[in-house]
């Protein structure tokens, strides 16, 4: 049995290849596109961060994958209500010492959120790489800690306005926040 090229059997072959080719291909570029809606939808301005910073969405999400998947190693905790209590009562301190002491209290805000990222259990040890775990579980507030570290680090170069330090303040103050929120309880969450 041979099959000439105008053999109807191998063109409704040759026909029936192209169109599942067409419907992989239509459900490759759906899922891409799904994808990425999925971690523009979860990660903000930080997924237009990482693409900037690798050059392409499919590196980019490929880095951002990476990050949840390291996170998801991580036994990230909430804080208990003692903890939640300490860290919101040395915040309040903190926050008092800004009018005396900005370049003082900027510095323990600094420190205060890293000791919070630390009991829910963030590494600490390296900067990036907290910015970087933080931005799974926050990532409307990670570029904001990203500023105020910043800001931090030229207080000790005595190179931060008084504004700047304000600045600095705010955007501690939000991440801070979201670190030590109470979650809610099922019965809050059923209510919603």
């Amino acid at each position: 049995m041979t099959l000439s090229v105008l053999d109807p059997r191998l063109i409704a072959l040759l026909a029936a290849l192209i169109v599942i080719l067409a419907v992989v291909a239509w459900l490759y570029v759906r899922n891409r596109r799904s994808t990425t809606a999925d971690m523009r939808e979860k990660f903000g301005p930080e997924y237009d961060r990482a693409v900037l910073t690798h050059g392409s969405e499919r590196k980019a999400e490929a880095k951002l994958a990476d990050r949840e998947k390291r996170v998801e190693k991580l036994n990230i905790r909430d804080l208990d209500p003692t903890e939640h209590e300490r860290f919101s009562k040395q915040w309040q301190a903190v926050q008092s010492r800004f009018v005396d002491s900005p370049k003082g209290a900027v510095a323990e805000a600094d420190d205060l959120v890293s000791l919070v990222m630390k009991a829910r259990g963030y590494p600490v040890s390296d900067f990036d790489q907290r910015a970087a775990d933080i931005s799974v579980d926050h990532p409307r507030v990670v570029e904001n800690y990203r500023s105020a570290h910043e800001i931090a680090l030229r207080v000790g170069k005595d190179q931060a306005t008084t504004e700047e330090l304000r600045t600095a303040m705010i955007h501690y103050r939000s991440l801070f926040d979201e670190l030590v929120q109470v979650p809610a309880t099922v019965e809050q969450k059923e209510v919603a």
